[in-house]
């Protein structure tokens, strides 16, 4: 793993890096907004072009709306598209071991002139996971990413919500494994973590 993290280099960067993303193991794009104004804009340019397509949000408000850029994702998308979106969201920060997530459509969300920015409506049944909170840094795109799924061919370093803060196992890991700080932080949830053993 640490020949291909240095890979990760001054490769020009995708539109979508500027949001929280990761590739699943069926190779599906998923995006999600790092904030309020981002989930507002990710919404609004695909309820227009992919209304099928699905989507995910927390029970619980502060995460990122995580759409499934494929027609027809798996059950194995699903799921690791639901800790992605719990992983990225306040349930890690507060440092939960698990999230509960809705799943959706496009073309269930719904946005009322008196709801602010990046919050949204959704009509019609939604279902819901409960899963477990757990990142694994591996490369997508020749970058550093912490995803969902377990890489098959590599050994790697998991992650679960914890007490070290953010900062900390950022430099702790960028030294261990010879990349830039920054691309750590990019790729880490917010709030604290703590190695798996």
């Amino acid at each position: 793993m640490e020949k291909a993290l240095k890979k990760t280099k001054n490769m020009p960067k995708e539109w979508y890096e500027k949001y929280r993303w990761f590739y699943t193991s069926n190779k599906h794009l998923v995006i999600g907004g790092k904030n309020a104004e981002q989930n507002e804009e990710l919404v609004k340019k695909f309820l227009k072009t992919n209304p099928k397509y699905v989507v995910m949000h927390t029970k619980d408000p502060g995460s990122p709306f995580s759409i499934i850029v494929a027609d027809n994702p798996t059950e194995k998308d699903l799921e690791e598209t639901a800790i992605f979106t719990g992983s990225f969201s306040r349930a890690w920060r507060d440092g939960k071991k698990k999230a509960s997530v809705d799943v959706f459509l496009m073309e269930q969300i719904v946005k009322m002139k008196n709801m602010k920015s990046g919050t949204f409506g959704v009509i019609e049944k939604v279902d819901r996971k409960s899963l477990e909170l757990k990142l694994y840094l591996t490369i997508q795109k020749e970058r550093a990413r912490f995803v969902p799924q377990k890489p098959l061919k590599e050994q790697t370093i998991c992650i679960v919500p914890g007490k070290m803060p953010k900062d900390q196992i950022a430099e702790e890991l960028a030294v261990k494994l010879e990349i830039t700080k920054e691309e750590i932080l990019n790729a880490l949830p917010t709030g604290g973590s703590k190695i798996c053993k």
